[in-house]
């Protein structure tokens, strides 16, 4: 960590997800590597987008600063999620530092195993939006239809278009079959366009 002289701080972030969890690890790790201050979230879920010690400490921070976690799982919930907050940390000219990983943005081998975590991120994207896209043509291919099921079926569409011919509302037959207005709507445009 010699790449941090001269910097403003060392803040720390530390996180555990339940509440029988422990901090203590991680703030003795992150006060041995001279850290300022440190923001905690205790009992949060890495997943969930609103942590107040992560959104303090991301407030707190200032350019020239070094942010410090003790494993990179404790601050993004995904890697997408870890390189964003690094990368815009990085525009805002605060460093990075993993204790764990040895991870350190301020230098360039650090640089280079962040730029592989990025491209590994990107990757798994790809990959995921190409099975996704591959299953959704094997549905197809079975006679499936992808997305949720239609909440009205062509037969109740021909019914609610006869019904609607007689001269009942739209709000009369949505309660009747249990559907939104604008659902009934949709089904009939589905049932005209078919014809």
């Amino acid at each position: 960590m010699e790449g941090f002289r001269g910097t403003m701080a060392r803040i720390g972030y530390a996180r555990v997800s339940t509440v029988d969890q422990h901090l203590d690890l991680q703030r003795n790790a992150l006060r041995a590597a001279g850290c300022d201050r440190i923001f905690e979230d205790h009992g949060v879920s890495g997943g969930q987008d609103k942590r107040g010690g992560l959104s303090s400490m991301l407030r707190a921070l200032r350019k020239g600063d070094v942010l410090i976690v003790w494993r990179l799982d404790r601050l993004g919930r995904s890697i997408r999620h870890l390189i964003s907050i690094i990368e815009s940390l990085k525009r805002r000219g605060i460093a990075f530092f993993s204790l764990t990983e040895c991870i350190d943005t301020s230098s360039a081998g650090g640089q280079l195993i962040f730029h592989i975590l990025a491209a590994l991120a990107q990757f798994e994207k790809s990959l995921i939006r190409e099975r996704t896209i591959a299953g959704i043509e094997a549905a197809k291919a079975r006679g499936k239809s992808p997305g949720r099921r239609r909440a009205l079926s062509e037969r109740q569409c021909v019914e609610i278009h006869a019904a609607l011919g007689a001269g009942l509302s739209v709000r009369d037959l949505a309660h009747r079959y249990n559907v939104h207005p604008r659902t009934i709507a949709r089904g009939i445009e589905r049932l005209l366009q078919s014809c």
